[in-house]
C-alpha cells in the first residue's frame, strides 16, 4: 500500500492547482486519493479559472497564480501549464515557499532545470516531476530483478515510445511550436520518460548518444512547426551496454506504447505500460510472463499493489502512488524512488544533446554524468 497522506502527522495536504487541462483532472484525482484537499485552482483567466474550478471539485478559483502563490492555506503548488511557463511558476511557488509538482518537461533547457532544482535543495522544498511509468508495480518489480543481479550483465536495449496522436497533417497542438512547447516536442514529451525509466531500472545512466530526428510536416493546421516527430537514438550506457531507442508520435495505431526490454547475459526483461500487469522475462531454456501479484512480488513492488492480483491496475493508479509518495515527502517521508526536479534536470540534459546530436548529423555526444 502507498503510504497516506494522514500518516505524515501534517495532517490534510492542501493542494492548488495550475492549469484545468486533462493534466490537471489527473493530478486532481491523484491528490484527493493521497488524502489531500483542492483548495484552489488559477488558469489563463478569471472565468476559465471559475470554471476549472468547478470542474475540479477546488473550493475557490483565485484570480491569478501570484494569488495562488500567496494563499496561506495551500502546502504544495501542481503546475499543469504549457510547457513554456514551468520555470516562471515553479520558481515563483518555491520562492513563496511552497512545495512543487511540476509537469514535465521541467524546463526547456538544461541551465534553466539545474536551477529549479538548486533552488528547491537550497529552500528544502519537495519538488517533484511526474515521470509516474517509476510506479508500476511491474516496472519496480523489473528494478528488483535487475539490483538483485538476476539478470547479470547489462547487454543491450531495445526501447520505444510510440504514440499515433500526430499521424496527420491537420492534427496540432501547443507542443507543436517551440514557443509555448519548447526545441523539442517528441523527444522532450515521451522520449524523456523512456529514458528515465532506463536509467532508473537499470542503475545505470546513458552514458553517450547519437541521434537523427524527422519533422515529417512542415506546417500543421495551417501553421509552421518547428519541433520533431520523430527521434531515433543510439546510446550506451556508463556499463557499456549499447541500445536502441526509437520515440514517434506518427507511428498508426500506437496510443501510448512506451515499451522497455532490456537483456542481460542471464535474463531479458520486458514491460509494455500499455500492459502494465505484466513482465517478460526471456531465458535461454524458456520465457515466461510473470503477473502482477503483492504476494510473491518484491517490497518496493508490492508497497505500490493497493489491489489483490486479478485486478487491474493502471497509469491513474501509478499517477495516484506517485502522489502519494509526494505527499509523504512533505510530511518527512524519504520514498524509495521519488523523481525530483534533479530527474527533471537530467531529461532536460539528455533532450539537449539528442538535439545537438541531431544537428551534427548523428554525431556521438557525451552525457554528463
Amino acid at each position: 500500500m502507498t503510504t497516506a497522506v494522514t500518516d505524515t502527522g501534517l495532517g490534510t495536504i492542501r493542494a492548488g492547482i495550475l492549469g484545468g487541462g486533462f493534466m490537471a483532472r489527473v493530478h486532481r484525482t491523484a491528490a484527493r486519493d493521497a488524502g489531500g484537499e483542492v483548495r484552489a485552482v488559477a488558469t489563463r483567466s478569471v472565468a476559465a479559472g471559475r470554471d476549472a474550478a468547478d470542474a475540479l471539485g477546488a473550493s475557490r478559483a483565485e484570480p491569478d497564480a501570484a494569488s495562488l502563490f500567496g494563499a496561506t492555506d495551500i502546502d504544495v503548488v501542481h503546475v499543469c501549464t504549457p510547457n513554456a511557463t514551468h520555470v516562471d511558476l515553479a520558481a515563483r511557488a518555491l520562492a513563496a515557499g511552497k512545495h512543487v509538482v511540476c509537469e514535465k518537461p521541467l524546463a526547456t533547457t538544461a541551465h534553466d532545470a539545474r536551477r529549479l532544482a538548486d533552488a528547491a535543495a537550497a529552500d528544502g522544498l519537495v519538488a517533484a516531476v511526474p515521470f509516474v511509468y517509476r510506479y508500476h508495480p511491474m516496472i519496480r518489480e523489473a528494478r528488483a530483478r535487475i539490483a538483485s543481479g538476476d539478470a547479470g550483465e547489462l547487454l543491450t536495449l531495445d526501447c520505444s515510445y510510440l504514440q499515433d496522436w500526430m499521424l496527420l497533417p491537420t492534427d496540432d497542438d501547443w507542443r507543436a511550436r517551440s514557443d509555448a512547447g519548447g526545441a523539442s516536442r517528441a523527444f522532450a514529451d515521451i522520449g524523456s520518460h523512456l529514458c528515465d525509466l532506463i536509467e532508473f531500472v537499470t542503475g545505470e545512466h546513458i552514458h553517450s548518444l547519437s541521434a537523427r530526428t524527422r519533422r515529417v510536416f512542415a506546417e500543421r493546421g495551417g501553421v509552421a512547426v518547428d519541433t520533431e516527430d520523430i527521434a531515433a537514438v543510439l546510446v550506451e550506457t556508463s556499463s557499456g551496454a549499447l541500445g536502441t531507442l526509437l520515440v514517434s508520435q506518427m507511428a498508426p495505431g500506437r496510443k501510448n506504447a512506451l515499451t522497455l526490454e532490456l537483456h542481460g547475459s542471464r535474463q531479458a526483461l520486458r514491460f509494455e505500460q500499455e500492459r502494465p500487469e505484466e513482465l517478460w522475462i526471456g531465458g535461454r531454456e524458456g520465457s515466461t510472463v510473470l503477473l502482477r501479484d503483492p504476494a510473491t512480488a518484491s517490497p518496493d513492488s508490492a508497497r505500490l499493489q493497493r489491489v489483490p492480483a486479478g485486478h487491474p491496475m493502471g497509469y491513474q493508479d501509478a499517477f495516484n502512488a506517485f502522489i502519494a509518495d509526494v505527499y509523504a515527502a512533505i510530511g518527512g517521508a524519504r520514498p524509495e524512488g521519488l523523481p525530483t526536479f534533479e530527474d527533471g534536470w537530467r531529461a532536460a540534459v539528455l533532450t539537449e544533446a539528442v538535439l545537438a546530436s541531431a544537428a551534427d548529423d548523428g554525431r556521438w555526444t557525451e552525457i554528463p554524468e
